[in-house]
């Protein structure tokens, strides 16, 4: 009998040392696209049951934005392979080093007529609250931020809203994410910026900006376009931005986020509930996954399987 060893996805050193100059990697294959649409024809229905998601969908729900969708890999069997895929993982560990958490997930959907999002970096994710959901050690925080592997689901094109990056940005960060943005809900799809439609949720990201007279260089912006089953993995203190959906006879554009980071980065540090976009969520039953390595600083609660990809039990 034969031993078939596991295929790596590991990027060569020159592709790490692109990612380090650019700030992303991709896009890369995670699924082919047949393979893509037949999961999410059959997983959308099984995300529609609520019963084992770990935050209130009532106490969460705001406008359209819904923070209770947040980590439903902690009750999805699909989304809990997805996050440990070694087309990922085994991408993110060259990057942040063997031992790695996965923090966070979300769903970005994007419909037809929807703004586009506005610019911005994330370093210690506390645009929102003020409150800081991610803290590096000091010595070892490089850019901070968490790295994201960002996949389409469904195809992400220049008409449906595809993501926006600025390379090389996340060497500086333009925004003070110690300031408060303010959540005006109404203003979601109304605000015109350079010539676009674009907001962030609710809220208005240039609030947070160091110079108010400051502009991204947007002619330096490129375009991710992915099929479904494709990603593209960034540095969330890169510059990011979406395009509108601008094609009223095309489909949802559906993105799902994972977020990465090394074990030794505390995680909602004295934090019991998040509270984002006009709503609140309990972290009583959330916790971070370890998806390469080991934890050896046990700052965070974390979440074991019984099996690959089933019953998460936080720890």
């Amino acid at each position: 009998m034969t031993n078939t060893l596991p295929q790596s996805f590991t990027p060569t050193p020159e592709e790490v040392a692109l990612f380090h100059e650019r700030g992303y990697l991709g896009p890369f294959t995670v699924y082919s696209e047949e393979e893509m649409k037949r999961l999410w024809r059959r997983e959308r229905l099984q995300l529609m049951d609520r019963s084992g998601a770990v935050y209130d969908e009532d106490e969460a729900q705001a406008g359209n934005t819904n923070i209770a969708n947040y980590d439903r890999h902690l009750d999805s069997t699909f989304l809990a392979d997805h996050i440990c895929r070694p087309e990922i993982v085994d991408r993110v560990s060259a990057v942040l080093g063997p031992d790695v958490l996965c923090w966070r997930s979300e769903f970005f959907p994007k419909y037809p007529g929807d703004e586009g999002t506005d610019w911005h970096q994330a370093d210690t994710f506390a645009f929102a609250s003020g409150k800081p959901q991610i803290v590096w050690p000091a010595e070892q925080k490089e850019f901070g931020g968490t790295i994201t592997v960002w996949t389409a689901f469904t195809p992400a094109t220049e008409e449906t809203g595809c993501l926006q990056f600025i390379p090389g940005s996340q060497r500086t960060m333009h925004y003070d994410e110690t300031k408060n943005m303010h959540y005006q809900p109404e203003k979601i799809n109304k605000q015109a910026k350079d010539g676009q439609t674009r907001g962030f949720y609710g809220y208005d990201y240039r609030e947070l900006q160091k110079d108010p007279n400051w502009r991204p260089p947007e002619e330096q912006a490129v375009s991710m376009v992915m099929r479904p089953g494709e990603a593209v993995m960034f540095w969330s203190t890169m510059m990011h931005a979406s395009k509108p959906h601008s094609a009223p006879d095309q489909q949802m554009r559906l993105g799902f986020a994972g977020r990465y980071v090394p074990t030794c980065v505390e995680v909602y540090p004295d934090t019991q509930d998040v509270d984002e976009y006009g709503g609140r969520v309990s972290l009583r039953d959330y916790g971070t996954v370890l998806v390469a390595g080991v934890d050896n600083y046990n700052h965070n609660r974390r979440v074991t399987t019984t099996t690959r990809g089933h019953t998460f039990r936080v720890r």
